[in-house]
C-alpha cells in the first residue's frame, strides 16, 4: 500500500504547477469571453457612426474601408488571436482523446481565418470596398468551416467528460447550425447577384448570433471549471 501511495504521489503534478496550468487555462477561458463580445461591440459601434454602412446589405468587412478602416483590421487581428488562445484552452479543459488534437486544429484554423481578414482587409489599393479580393474571399469558408467542424469534433469529447456532457448536445447542434449557415451563404447569399446578396450583412449577423453566444458559454464553464478546482475543500 505504501509502494502504490508513493506512486501515486509522483504521478501527480506538484500543486504549484497545477495551480499555474489552472490560471493559465483561466486566462485562455477570458479570451473565449472577451473576444466575441469585443468583436461585435466594435463592429457594432462603426456601423453606426458610418452613415454609408448599411449593416443589412454590406458585410462587416466592409468597414475596413475609409480612413478609419484600420479600426475594423485590428478587431479582426484581436480577435483572431484571442479565438486561437480560446482554442487551445479548451483544449487543455476537456477530457483527452485519441483523435481530441483534430477539434483544437478546427478552432484554431478559424481563428487564423479571422486574423487572415486583418491582415489582408476586403479593399482595393485605395482604400475602396473590394469584397470580391482574392487573399480576402478565402475568410469567411474558413473561419467559419474550422469554427463548425471545430464545435462538432469538441462536442463528442465533451461528451465523454462527465464536466461537459450537458454542453456536448449544445456544442453539436451550433456546430451543425454554422455548417448549414456556411453552406446557404457560399451559394445564396456572398455570390453577387445571389437571391439573398442584398441581405449579405444581416446573414453575417445571423451567423454570429449562432455562433457566439455558444462560445461564450462554453469559455464560462472553462473559467467556472478553473475556479471550482481552485476552491478550498
Amino acid at each position: 500500500m505504501s509502494k502504490q501511495r508513493d506512486v501515486e504521489q509522483h504521478s501527480r503534478p506538484p500543486a504549484g504547477d497545477a495551480l499555474e496550468r489552472r490560471s493559465v487555462i483561466a486566462a485562455l477561458a477570458a479570451a473565449g469571453i472577451a473576444g466575441p463580445v469585443m468583436f461585435a461591440v466594435v463592429a457594432l459601434v462603426q456601423s453606426l457612426l458610418r452613415p454609408e454602412h448599411s449593416l443589412v446589405a454590406d458585410p462587416i468587412s466592409a468597414l475596413a474601408a475609409g480612413p478609419s478602416g484600420w479600426v475594423q483590421d485590428v478587431n479582426f487581428f484581436v480577435f483572431g488571436s484571442l479565438m486561437i488562445a480560446y482554442a487551445i484552452g479548451l483544449h487543455f479543459g476537456v477530457r483527452p482523446t485519441r483523435w481530441g488534437v483534430v477539434g483544437l486544429a478546427f478552432l484554431v484554423l478559424s481563428g487564423v481565418g479571422l486574423v487572415w481578414a486583418g491582415l489582408f482587409p476586403a479593399t482595393d489599393a485605395t482604400g475602396a470596398p473590394q469584397d470580391d479580393r482574392i487573399l480576402h474571399i478565402v475568410v469567411f469558408p474558413i473561419t467559419f468551416l474550422g469554427a463548425g467542424s471545430g464545435l462538432i469534433v469538441m462536442s463528442r469529447r465533451m461528451a465523454g467528460d462527465p464536466r461537459w456532457q450537458r454542453l456536448a448536445t449544445y456544442a453539436l447542434a451550433t456546430g451543425i447550425a454554422v455548417l448549414l449557415l456556411l453552406l446557404v451563404g457560399a451559394g445564396l447569399v456572398r455570390p453577387p447577384g445571389a437571391p439573398l446578396h442584398p441581405w449579405w450583412g444581416l446573414f453575417q449577423w445571423i451567423l454570429l448570433a449562432v455562433w457566439f453566444p455558444c462560445t461564450v458559454v462554453l469559455a464560462l464553464r472553462l473559467l467556472r471549471l478553473t475556479r471550482v478546482a481552485d476552491a478550498p475543500r
